[in-house]
Formats: C-alpha cells, sequence, structure tokens
C-alpha cells in the first residue's frame, strides 16, 4: 500500500510555517515511504551510522537532540549523494538505571525485589519496557531522525543477546576474561561494583580526624589522620618514610589498632610523603586503593570490614557490627575520645567518590569479579589511531585517548544486578550428588566452571572434565554483564556478527562514522574500537566525530538545582523541529560545548518563518508569470539536474548571473563543510546566502524582472529563481528537513524525467557528482560577481548616508553616479528600478554619468562648495547625493546646535570630575578609565558635529 503524501497546496496561503500541524504528517509520510532505509542499488557505496543507543529509561534531553541533529544531517546529505545510507537506531538496556528505576516503582507498592524472586522481578522489567520503554525512540522521531526504524535493535534483543554471549565466550577462550578478588568501586544503594567511568568526583566539605596509633610497648605513639575513622577497623599496618627521623626507630615495632587492641605493624615505604600531614599513613588494604597495592606489595593481610550495603560485619568487631559506616565513624570516634586517643578534628576539602546512578558515596572494597584484560587490546585500539585508521575528531583528543589507553587497568564486567546478560559461566556444583569444592578438578589449574554459550553445551564441556560422572549439577553465574560490555559490540552485532557471512555485516560493517559527545568517549567509544578489533579483526570505523555538551545561555551546566535546563519538547512545541536543530549545530564547533539560547532558537524560527514567505513569493512569481504567458495554471521548467555553465548565464541580466554564480560558489563550500565534518560552518553558509544574498538582494531585484514587459527577462528570472531555490533547499534539507520539504513539494511539476523524484529526502545533492568525485564547482561568472559587488556597495552607502543624515524614509531624494565602467555603467540603467525602490531615489532624478561627463565634473565642484554628499564606492564608482534635495538646513542647524549645547554640557562635567584630586586619587582605576573614554568619545562626537556645523 502506497504511504499517503501530505497535502501541501493548502499550506500556501499560510503567513507562518505550521510546524505543530505539518511535522508528524511529513516524518509519518517518509517514514511509511521507506525513504530512511538504505538503497539497494548494488553500486550504492555504504555510509553507516551506529545511532549510540540511549537508555530505554530516557526522555529527550538535549544531549540527545544535538546528536540526532548532527547524525540526521549526516545521514540526510550522504543519502542525497547517492550513499546507501543505513543510520542504525537502537535503545540499550542500561542496567542499573532500569533495575533501579523499577525497584523504586515496586518499593512505591511495598514490595521488594529479593521479595519477588529473580524471575518475577524480571517479568516487571520487561513489563515496564513495553510499556514505557519506546518514549526516547518517538521523541527522535519528532526530531526529523531519519534513522532506519525497521532495524532498531535493543541490546537484550535475543540475537544481540547471542551477540554478547558469543563476545564474552571469544575473549574467555583467548585467555582475555577471568576471574580475581581486586579492589571495586562498590555501590551500597545498588550492591554492585562499577566501573571507574561511572563514579563521579566531587569537592566537599569534610572532616580529617588526627589521632594515636600508640606502640604496642607502650612508648609512645604515632599521629595519624584519617577522612574515614570507620575503616581503622580494617587496618593491618601503619606505614612512614624509611628517611623520616622521627619515625624510623619505630619501624618493625607493633602499634595497637585503637578500640581493637589488635596489634599491627609500623612497616616503611617510599610511597609516603613525610612532609604531608603528619607523614605516617593508616594502611587498610581491604578499603582503599593505594593501600591496596601497598598491601599487595608488603603482604599485608586484606580485612573486609563491611557488608555489601556498608554497614560494619563481624570483622569490625561485634561492638559496631551491623551500624551503617557513617554511624561507626560518630561512634567509633566518641569511643576513641573516651579513650585519649584522639588529637583533633578539622574541616577539609576532599574528593569525594560518588555513584553516577545511585548519588550515594562509593565504598571501595575487594570483591571477586570478572575482569577483562586490556593491555594487549589497549595498545590496537591506539595503534589504530597512531596509524591513521582510525581519526578523531578534533584531533585534540588523540592525546586523551593515547593517555588512557596506555595507562588502562582491567576492566571490571561483572555487575550484581539481575536485569542485563547473564555472565555465560557455569559451576560445577555436584557430580553424581557430591559437591565440589574450589580445588576439585580434572586438572589443578582449572577451576570448577566451565564457559559456555548454553546450558546444553555448558553440560558438554563438564561431561568432558568428568567423563565418569553420570550426572552434574550446574548453577550459572549470579551476575549480569556491564551494560557497556554489550554497547561494546553495537557497530558490529546489530548487522550480524557473529554471522560474519550475514549479508548486513559484509556490507555494512566497519561503520562510517560514529558520532557521539565527548563525555563517553572511554565509557563507550573506547570500548567498541577495542572489542570491534578483537572480535572482528577490523577497525569498527573510520571516523569519530565528538560533539561537545549543551550548555545554558552563559556556559553553565544545566541542572534541576539551578533552574536552566531547557526541556527540547517543550522548545519542539514552542518553535518547531528545525529551529531546534539548526540553533543546536550552528552553535557547535567539533568537542566544544554548545551555548544554548531561547533567543537564539526563536531567531532562527523567524528565519523558517523568512523562508515560508519566501516560498509564497516564488508562487505568486510563479502565477504572475504564467498569466502573463497565457497559460494560467502551468509554468514549463526543469528542476536541476545539472549545474548551470557559463553558456546558460551568457544571455541573463546581472542578478540572474550573480546569484547563479554565488549560488555555484555557496554549493562546492557546503559541500566541502559537510564532507569534512564542518558543520556549523556549512549551516552558518546556507543562512547566509539565503537570507542576505537570495531573500535581501535577488528576490528583492527580482520583482521588477517578474513584472518586466519582455517575456525573456520575465521566463529567465522566474527560471533562475525556481533554480536557485530548488538547489537552496536542497542544501539546507539536512539542518531543516520539515520546512525545506514543505516548500520544494509546492514548486511546480517538473518537465524533465531525469530530475523527478518524490520527495525531497531522494532528490540528488546538488553538485549532481558521484559519491566518489570531488565537489565540483558549476560555472561563476567573476565579472558578475564584481560587478554586482558593486552595486551592492552602492545601495550601502546610499542607505548610510540617508540614516546619517536622518532622512526620512519615505522622502525621494536625487542621486547622480559617476562611473569609468562600462559593466556598472549597463547595470546601473538596467537595475534601475531596483535602485530606485532600495535607496528611494526619485526616478526624475536618478543619473547615471560617464567619468569625465560635464555633469560629473560639476558635482564635484559641487562637493568642494558643501552642497553636495559625495560617496565614494570603488575606484571607478561614486556618488553625489546634493543636500538641497534632502536637507532642511535651518532646521538641521537648530537640531545640531540644540545637540552641541548638551555635548558641551556633558564634556564639562567629566572634565570637571576628572580635575577633582579626590575621584582622581581615591576612585577605583577601572572607574576613572571608563569616565575618561567616555570623554574621549564626547570629544569626538562633538568634533563631528562642530565639522558638520561649518559644513552646512
Amino acid at each position: 500500500m502506497q504511504a499517503k503524501k501530505p497535502s501541501f497546496a493548502a499550506e500556501v496561503e499560510s503567513k507562518y510555517f505550521e510546524y505543530n500541524r505539518l511535522e508528524s504528517d511529513i516524518y509519518k509520510w517518509w517514514e511509511d515511504s521507506g525513504y530512511f532505509k538504505p538503497s539497494n542499488k548494488p553500486d550504492a557505496k555504504p555510509f553507516v551510522l551506529p545511532m549510540p543507543p540511549p537508555n530505554v529509561t530516557g526522555y529527550l534531553h538535549m544531549g540527545h537532540a544535538i546528536f540526532v541533529a548532527l547524525q540526521d544531517i549526516m545521514a540526510r546529505f550522504h543519502r542525497m549523494k547517492g550513499y546507501s545510507t543505513l543510520w542504525l537506531p537502537g535503545t540499550d538496556h542500561a542496567g542499573i538505571a532500569t533495575q533501579l528505576l523499577v525497584e523504586r516503582a515496586l518499593q512505591k507498592e511495598g514490595i521488594k525485589r529479593l521479595d519477588l524472586g529473580r524471575e518475577k522481578f524480571l517479568e516487571e522489567v520487561w513489563k515496564w519496557k513495553e510499556e514505557k520503554g519506546g518514549y526516547i525512540t518517538q521523541q527522535m522521531r519528532r526530531l526529523g531522525a531519519s534513522a532506519d526504524w525497521t532495524r532498531e535493535k535493543f541490546t537484550l534483543d535475543p540475537d544481540m543477546n547471542n551477540a554478547v554471549t558469543e563476545a564474552f565466550v571469544q575473549l574467555y577462550d583467548k585467555g582475555l576474561i577471568y576471574r580475581g578478588n581486586y579492589m571495586v568501586n562498590w555501590s551500597p544503594n545498588l550492591q554492585t561494583a562499577v566501573s571507574d567511568l561511572e563514579v563521579d568526583y566531587s569537592e566537599e566539605e569534610g572532616t580529617l580526624f588526627f589521632f594515636k596509633y600508640e606502640l604496642a610497648n607502650g612508648q609512645g605513639h604515632i599521629p595519624v589522620a584519617t577522612t574515614r575513622p570507620e575503616t581503622i577497623l580494617g587496618d593491618t599496618a601503619v606505614c612512614v618514610h624509611p628517611d623520616d627521623e622521627r619515625y624510623k626507630h619505630m619501624i618493625g615495632q607493633k602499634v595497637k589498632v585503637p578500640i581493637l587492641g589488635r596489634e599491627i605493624p609500623v612497616i616503611a615505604d617510599e610511597y609516603v610523603d613525610k612532609d604531608f600531614g603528619t607523614g605516617a599513613l593508616k594502611i587498610t588494604p581491604a578499603h582503599d586503593p593505594n593501600d591496596y597495592t601497598l598491601g599487595k606489595k608488603h603482604q599485608l593481610p586484606l580485612i573486609n570490614i563491611m557488608n555489601k550495603d556498608a554497614t560494619i560485619n563481624a570483622l569490625g568487631t561485634p561492638r559496631y557490627a551491623g551500624l551503617d559506616r557513617f554511624e561507626c565513624r560518630k561512634q567509633l570516634w566518641a569511643d576513641m575520645d573516651k579513650a585519649g586517643l584522639v588529637i583533633k578534628a578539622e574541616k577539609h576539602m576532599q574528593r569525594v567518590p560518588r555513584s553516577q546512578r545511585g548519588g550515594e558515596i562509593i565504598e571501595p572494597l575487594v570483591s571477586a569479579q570478572w575482569f577483562v584484560k586490556m593491555d594487549s587490546m589497549a595498545a590496537k585500539a591506539v595503534h589504530a589511531v597512531r596509524n591513521e585508521e582510525l581519526h578523531i575528531i578534533p584531533e585534540r583528543f588523540n592525546k586523551m585517548w593515547f593517555n588512557w589507553l596506555e595507562n588502562i587497568h582491567d576492566w571490571c564486567i561483572s555487575r550484581q544486578l539481575w536485569w542485563g546478560h547473564r555472565i555465560p559461566v557455569y559451576y560445577i556444583r555436584r557430580v553424581d550428588g557430591r559437591l565440589v569444592d574450589s580445588t576439585d578438578a580434572t586438572s589443578s589449574h582449572q577451576p570448577p566452571l566451565v564457559v559456555a554459550k548454553s546450558m546444553e553445551e555448558a553440560q558438554e564441556k563438564a561431561r568432558a572434565l568428568y567423563p565418569a560422572a553420570q550426572s552434574i549439577e550446574l548453577q550459572q553465574d549470579e551476575d549480569v554483564l556491564d551494560t557497556w560490555f554489550s554497547s561494546g559490540l553495537w557497530p558490529f552485532a546489530t548487522v550480524g556478527w557473529p554471522n560474519n557471512a550475514h549479508p548486513d555485516f559484509q556490507r555494512f560493517y566497519p561503520a562510517s562514522v560514529l558520532e557521539t559527545g565527548y563525555d563517553i568517549l572511554f565509557f563507550w567509544v573506547a570500548r567498541m574500537v577495542t572489542m570491534g578489533i578483537e572480535l572482528t579483526g577490523k577497525v569498527p570505523f573510520h571516523t569519530i566525530y565528538m560533539h561537545g555538551l549543551v550548555r545554558d545561555a552563559q556556559g553553565q551546566k544545566m541542572s534541576k538545582t539551578k533552574g536552566n535546563v531547557i526541556d527540547p519538547i517543550d522548545t519542539l512545541e514552542q518553535f518547531g523541529a528545525d529551529a531546534l536543530r539548526y540553533t543546536l549545530v550552528t552553535g557547535s564547533t567539533p568537542g566544544q560545548d554548545v551555548p544554548l539560547s531561547l533567543e537564539r532558537v526563536e531567531s532562527n524560527r523567524n528565519f523558517v518563518n523568512k523562508l515560508w514567505n519566501a516560498g509564497k513569493y516564488m508562487q505568486l512569481c510563479i502565477q504572475n508569470v504564467a498569466t502573463a504567458n497565457g497559460a494560467a495554471d502551468r509554468v514549463a521548467w526543469e528542476r536541476p539536474h545539472r549545474l548551470w555553465t557559463a553558456s546558460d548565464l551568457q544571455s541573463m541580466r546581472l542578478p540572474e548571473r550573480f546569484i547563479v554564480s554565488r549560488c555555484h560558489q555557496v554549493i562546492a563550500s557546503v559541500t566541502t563543510c559537510l564532507s569534512s565534518h564542518q558543520f556549523g560552518e556549512a549551516g552558518r553558509l546556507i543562512s547566509d546566502f539565503l537570507w542576505d544574498e537570495v531573500a535581501d538582494w535577488f528576490i528583492e531585484m527580482s520583482k521588477a524582472h517578474i513584472r518586466h514587459s519582455d517575456p525573456v527577462i520575465r521566463q529567465q528570472a522566474l527560471h533562475t529563481l525556481l533554480y536557485v531555490w530548488d538547489i537552496s533547499l536542497r542544501l539546507l534539507h539536512p539542518y531543516m528537513p520539515y520546512v525545506t520539504e514543505a516548500l520544494w513539494q509546492q514548486l511546480p511539476a517538473t518537465t524533465s524525467s531525469a530530475a523527478s523524484t518524490e520527495s525531497l529526502m531522494t532528490a540528488a545533492w546538488p553538485d549532481f557528482q558521484s559519491p566518489d568525485a570531488i565537489a565540483m564547482v558549476g560555472d561563476v561568472d567573476d565579472d558578475a560577481l564584481k560587478t554586482f559587488a558593486k552595486v551592492q556597495a552602492l545601495v550601502r552607502a546610499i542607505r548610510n548616508a540617508r540614516a546619517d543624515f536622518q532622512v526620512d524614509a519615505s522622502k525621494k531624494i536625487a542621486l547622480y553616479v559617476r562611473t569609468s565602467n562600462t559593466l556598472i555603467q549597463q547595470a546601473l540603467e538596467e537595475e534601475k528600478a531596483s535602485l530606485l525602490r532600495f535607496g528611494k531615489i526619485d526616478d526624475s532624478k536618478y543619473h547615471v554619468l560617464s567619468w569625465d561627463s560635464e555633469a560629473a565634473v560639476h558635482m564635484r565642484a559641487s562637493v568642494a562648495a558643501g552642497g553636495v554628499v559625495h560617496l565614494v564606492i570603488s575606484e571607478d564608482i561614486e556618488a553625489f547625493l546634493p543636500q538641497a534635495d534632502f536637507l532642511d538646513r535651518e532646521k538641521e542647524q537648530a537640531r545640531l546646535t540644540k545637540q552641541r549645547e548638551k555635548l558641551l554640557k556633558d564634556v564639562t562635567a567629566l572634565e570637571t570630575r576628572l580635575a577633582n584630586p579626590n575621584f582622581a586619587n581615591k576612585a577605583p582605576p577601572q572607574l576613572v578609565k571608563e569616565v575618561h573614554d567616555k570623554l574621549q568619545d564626547l570629544r569626538q562626537q562633538l568634533l563631528t558635529v562642530d565639522t558638520t556645523l561649518q559644513s552646512l
């Protein structure tokens, strides 16, 4: 069934582009027509853009809006260039965020996750996903996202699940995945490990606690300071610098843990800064990453004093067991104070690690987790950039890329959650009914587990380990994988991997460009590159383009507490998608944050309406020419399917030759900018051309041509209007898809089958080149550009003179133009009607003079006598405005005399102020400078007024 095309004809009479009514109809037509799908043409080169999958829990924010705008520009541009364009969308299951959201919703009903059990809880999450998980993609559609939604992926789809399992198994078989006890970032509220990248550090005021570590022999104490007294319960050493004279004699002795009385050693290590604090450190290897490293070096025991919910366990002594870590801190410090162990406590600014998702303070804990060895994988990602197989835009992020990957730690990939990809590890619990412990296996090096793609495969692998067994009981690992593990497979898992023979994998992998915010360069982008190279042998895309964060107009981060959040949905309702998209993109440069104000969005909404009214003018021109030609319902023309040549331009008048030449230049510049990812600059070039040159100049000048008595001039003007307008709409379409489609549909039907196309989306890019070709510059008439520039300069000079002399807007004045350039003289005579209107010139007093004519000599003499305003436009053109024609001398003298009196009064007041020693010597220097600068400005104004009065 053919998609229903919106009716655009009825919209012509509307004064404004009615985006609220038209956008949804246009988008539905595009999507139903299949325009978002990649081309099936066998010779079409692929352009593949993997969409960063937003969280399924998400609602549209400005970060989403800017990536949709930028990626849609790339997709539409390459689609029009003839590429088989695949913008592949999807959503991420967002393990922590989604589980937290559903848990909170259930808690409001009095239901706890643990009470439900894993299977029932997952049913609730899937139910929530089905009901509310599609909001974000619907909102992205409102922005005009031309992604192929028929290929939309979800990271927990069955095929994606299979890819994740395959990736884990392959990496494990390569020896790149292992299980170990290491220090991790533990989220007590979520009760899961989180990665370093998921921890935010904030500067917060806390307390630095100073206390005594008493020597076991009773011969003194060592002063120590900590911000976390509760961890004293897990201390296993006190460390000092080996050369610190204060403590040198204590090295090797024992000290007693406060309150507990447990004896621990005093050790020495050059890691300690003897000049910082007390010069002595308490060492808690189980609860501090630096202490963990020192503990391993000195073979110190690990004492984990905390439960998973950050309450104190029995190892922290029964006295504090069950207390929250912060309650324990208060109680322990009070007990130490009573025992005389407290020295002092003082306020202290410190970096506090907080969970990005839950917001609570992260607790460093040693925990058994699954890890990916990153050294070799990271080295390949570094090589890809150094070897220019992968380009990062902007290049300044290369240094960060190298620094992070060359100093990377192994990646903790296990999460203690239920929502996500369950780790495909199966523990062998019983063999023939007998419990299997960690030391029991066919080989002393083989742990009692198997890694497999399914329970069936796990049973086969387990039977290979225990070939004589009659029955083997397996238990799958309870943990799920880090969300970023599955997201790291996104560019290739979404196109069929691990089936390398899949047609989509063959055609659309590697991808072309990965566009995203710089804030997830390491969260996600680096993961994709390392995983892509390791698992497919190919860099997953050739370019990484990074946009900045969207901030408020003052450059501050948007936050609800500041009240400066700009909601994209509200903005769409108020100003439309085109205005918001254009504002976000033209305000950005790669990797730089984007300041956003609603005033700019409103200004671009006004630009949309200016375009709309220009489109209405096109309709009037078509009707006028058709009527004048005796064909009331039709104008014969061809949609552009090639660029006009020099022979096409030869017979045209100056404005037509100028605008076509400029149009050809803009095509080349915009194409070059878009091809090199200069999206902001390309957008500004199109806007400047349409606003400043097409609307303000050519459309205005075309009005005389459209009404001309010569049918050739009428037809020529209309065809040029339509040619430039059609091309301009194509250039602007990637930025403002809705209004450009609506305007393009209002153009008359083409007579050429070569140019026929149903939608602007599928029209050719106006360089009309194949994707491999370098953008061709259409023929340009340099003489026309130079001549028209001088005509523009003449008009601007006249307008400025009128403003300077405050000539009434309705008053028409005399103009004499002197020129030695025959092309300019011809243009001034041909375009007389436009010049009279632009400059508000009296038709009977408009004169174009040859350079050495008698009238020209007389005009120059009048300038010397002071009766004529002389405007020098260029070396071969100047203009004369007789003052008597527009200036009432007596009235002007009276006005200027009054202005002079006020200026004299202001100058005298400021001179008196500066001459006052109390002001000059005591006022702030900046204020004195401001007054001095203002005085200089007033003196200059006074000089100008005196000069003008003298000339009068």
